[in-house]
């Protein structure tokens, strides 16, 4: 199964589109909707549901892949942040495949991203440790080790000078105190990642969210022994690490939700 739909449900838009597993690119346009004001899974699903009847020409009856903002832990989300609170302790692949008539798997967003890195984008061909994290309002984060997947990594939530990482960190903060590049990376970043490094000791950082498109103004300030780079998948990396983690579920059910190899 070379193609299968992978769908990537933010705070603000739900986009979805079918990939081509041997290249990682869409073959079709991307679809977007925005998430309703009201984001409960029952809300969520209606916009899914049309995203799926969009491109069931293309698909057929073959399971959908979908991110969330949220750990999922055996398919099940025991905290929500971005979406309706109604989202907490839901049971949501079965939910979904009831509500939606097909197989589907969840993953968290940013481990969608780093899988769509690591096999497509700036991190292909690393075999080594690779930890992406996505600078935006917080901080995602993906561990994998050798093209496994160790899922629900929460790293922007380790303590940074006695906070939470990403209340010092996290892009969404340079903007709202109005720091510089130079000062963000300097007092910021550069703790965060050097902490991230001793903890870790991985091959390669990779950076995403909206942030890695400006990547000349700050990618040479760092202060780390680790070489880290910007993301590229840019916004496919959701919908593409959906399909991804879709395959793996059918072709290792066993390991379904709990890991995912290359």
């Amino acid at each position: 199964m070379s193609i299968i739909l992978g769908i990537d449900v933010g705070g603000s838009g739900v986009k979805g589109a079918p990939v081509d597993l041997e290249t990682g690119e869409l073959v079709a346009d991307r679809l977007r909707i925005p998430t309703p004001k009201k984001s409960t899974p029952a809300n969520v699903a209606d916009v899914i549901g049309k995203i799926i009847e969009h491109f069931t020409p293309v698909i057929g009856d073959s399971p959908v892949g979908l991110t969330i903002p949220a750990p999922v832990v055996h398919g099940s989300v025991p905290f929500i942040a971005n979406l309706d609170q109604e989202w907490a302790g839901l049971q949501a692949d079965r939910f979904f495949e009831e509500r939606l008539g097909r197989r589907i798997s969840l993953v968290n967003d940013a481990d969608a991203a780093g899988l769509a890195e690591v096999h497509f984008g700036a991190a292909k061909g690393n075999d080594g440790l690779v930890i992406l994290t996505t600078l935006g309002t917080g901080i995602g984060a993906a561990i994998i080790y050798r093209g496994v997947l160790v899922p629900n990594a929460e790293l922007g939530h380790l303590e940074l000078d006695g906070h939470d990482a990403e209340s010092r960190a996290a892009s969404s903060i340079k903007e709202k105190e109005g720091l510089s590049y130079e000062e963000w990376t300097a007092k910021r970043l550069n703790p965060y990642y050097q902490h991230v490094e001793m903890l870790f000791s991985p091959d390669l950082f990779v950076v995403g969210g909206g942030v890695s498109k400006d990547w000349d103004k700050f990618g040479d300030l760092f202060e780390l022994k680790t070489p880290i780079v910007p993301a590229t998948m840019r916004n496919r990396a959701g919908i593409v690490g959906a399909a991804l983690f879709t395959k793996d579920a059918i072709e290792h059910p066993d390991h379904h939700s709990e890991q995912v190899g290359a």
